[in-house]
């Protein structure tokens, strides 16, 4: 497909989409970065072998799964015109995004209680790789989560349409990749030792 065809509307679109999974693609690079430290690091003689990720994790997994198939859902009743079922969906959405975030501190607090922290004297290196892959990933969550308050927004002011949905689908694409990109890291940091 030729990327110069279209009107002005398709080819901003496509430039918008493309720019987007740029990003995405860089975002990848640098997880990919940390989660390789992660493994060179393992061989140091301080390295947790037996450590286990919190069960508040695994509820936050669930949580943000959910929440993708809640984002499919609301595009689904949108190409429908259900724009009162699509608010239902987008809502859900966005209250499971926000779940996944609590879940992630209450993890991060269960650690602590273990006697773990980022820094100082009761941490160590195993600790603040997951403390740094988390955070760093609960900030692109966050960003999700004003992305998907500009498209509940502009959903109310029904600026969304079965043929005019450019900014709610780049918002799901986000959604869907810090989803995936978590599941990764979650399988990543319970797996790894």
């Amino acid at each position: 497909m030729d990327l110069t065809q279209g009107t002005p509307q398709e080819k901003q679109a496509r430039a918008k989409k493309m720019m987007l999974w740029f990003g995405i693609i860089s975002l990848i690079m640098s997880f990919m970065g940390w989660t390789s430290a992660f493994l060179v690091s393992s061989s140091r003689p301080d390295w947790l072998k037996d450590f286990q990720l919190p069960n508040a994790f695994i509820t936050s997994t669930v949580l943000i799964i959910i929440s993708s198939f809640a984002f499919i859902a609301a595009k689904k009743t949108l190409k429908q015109g259900n724009r009162a079922a699509t608010t239902i969906w987008l809502l859900l959405t966005l209250t499971l995004g926000v779940f996944f975030i609590v879940f992630q501190f209450k993890g991060f607090q269960q650690i602590i209680d273990l006697g773990y922290n980022f820094t100082g004297p009761t941490s160590n290196v195993t600790m603040s790789y997951i403390y740094l892959i988390a955070v760093v990933h609960i900030m692109h969550v966050a960003a999700g989560i004003i992305s998907l308050l500009v498209v509940i927004y502009n959903h109310f002011k029904q600026k969304y349409t079965a043929e005019q949905m450019l900014g709610f689908e780049l918002s799901a694409i986000f959604w869907h990749f810090v989803d995936v990109l978590w599941v990764y890291l979650f399988l990543f940091l319970y797996f790894v030792r």
